[in-house]
């Protein structure tokens, strides 16, 4: 994801225009709209900010945010999970096509060379993992809210060489805890949500209700909304015009709940946002209020149907970004093991 009226990258603001010309996408039913998000004003999106806010909740030079909610109890409660030993990655292999959504697809070189006398090869990786191609972990300082980052960390701590507070370097000891999928297109008896369809507290409290399972303080909780099986059956389409994923509102909810991350098959928001201008604000109001990171892309239609055998929707999390001093975020492979 990027930063919305903030900041604007050049490659971004042409990725959005490519998109939104639909070049080579596919079309969608106009019934996908009636389940949309319903309309936010900027004064409820302000007031939300301020609600959530965990500014200065873990000190004033906090650099953590949600993930001082991951402790070493929570680790050792998660670890109790794994029964079978299955490992199941929730990433999707690195894209090296171009595409309109991927508009900087990874790079791979491999050479190969004599060392001491053995034959050697060796690679180089080059990838601008922001967007809404290859899965990562938004770090962060990836948003600003009126010129500010979590925890009151000004915006011009962001310089070409890196971020001078909350860097992904952060977040070295990794992320290990419980994880929840919520699969919302398998609860609604759906192979897919239609682009544009809003995710509601409500509909998480009734996933909650179908399952005995509760999402609690320290979890990683993973939305799955069939964006890939749809993809599958009927093309890639507009994504930045119409995706499914959870309303702004459901910030209030994390808080309340203390989830430690977010993550989804798509950015977390649906779009249409509902709010005029912003096309991400429940990332904004994720990352900068509550100082949470969050998923974005992930590949979810393994797990859920590992979990879906299993009828078990809670597993261990294990997640790592690279250690990048200053980084906004980071590419990673992110690991549900039952």
């Amino acid at each position: 994801m990027r930063f919305f009226g903030t900041f604007r990258s050049t490659a971004t603001v042409c990725l959005y225009l490519a998109l939104t010309a639909g070049v080579g996408l596919a079309s969608w039913p106009a019934t996908a709209a009636a389940q949309g998000a319903e309309p936010i004003t900027r004064a409820e999106f302000q007031q939300w900010m301020e609600q959530i806010s965990n500014w200065g909740r873990w000190g004033t030079e906090d650099e953590l945010g949600t993930l001082n909610l991951i402790t070493d109890e929570k680790r050792r409660a998660a670890s109790q999970l794994v029964e079978d030993g299955v490992s199941v990655s929730m990433a999707l292999e690195l894209n090296t096509t171009r595409d309109p959504l991927n508009a900087n697809p990874f790079e791979h070189a491999l050479s190969t060379s004599m060392f001491t006398g053995h034959e050697v090869a060796g690679d180089v990786y080059s990838v601008q993992y922001h967007g809404f191609a290859h899965s990562h972990l938004d770090g962060l300082p990836h948003f600003a809210h009126n010129g500010q980052l979590y925890n009151g960390f000004p915006v011009s701590g962001l310089t070409p060489s890196g971020a001078e507070r909350l860097g992904i370097h952060n977040a070295r000891d990794g992320i290990v805890t419980r994880g929840v999928l919520i699969d919302m297109a398998r609860h609604r008896g759906v192979d897919y949500l239609e682009p544009g369809t809003a995710i509601t507290v409500e509909d998480l409290e009734a996933w909650e209700r179908a399952t005995g399972v509760r999402v609690a303080s320290g979890d990683v909780l993973l939305i799955r909304t069939g964006r890939w099986e749809a993809v599958r059956q009927l093309g890639q389409w507009n994504f930045v015009a119409r995706a499914a994923g959870s309303h702004a509102s459901v910030a209030a909810w994390l808080k309340a709940r203390d989830v430690a991350v977010i993550g989804s098959d798509g950015v977390s928001d649906v779009m249409p946002s509902g709010l005029e201008g912003f096309a991400n604000p429940l990332h904004e109001l994720v990352i900068v209020g509550l100082g949470m990171p969050i998923l974005d892309n992930l590949d979810l239609d393994a797990v859920a149907a590992a979990a879906a055998e299993r009828d078990r929707w809670e597993f261990m999390f294990v997640g790592a970004p690279l250690r990048v001093r200053g980084g906004t975020g980071s590419p990673l492979n992110p690991l549900a093991i039952f």
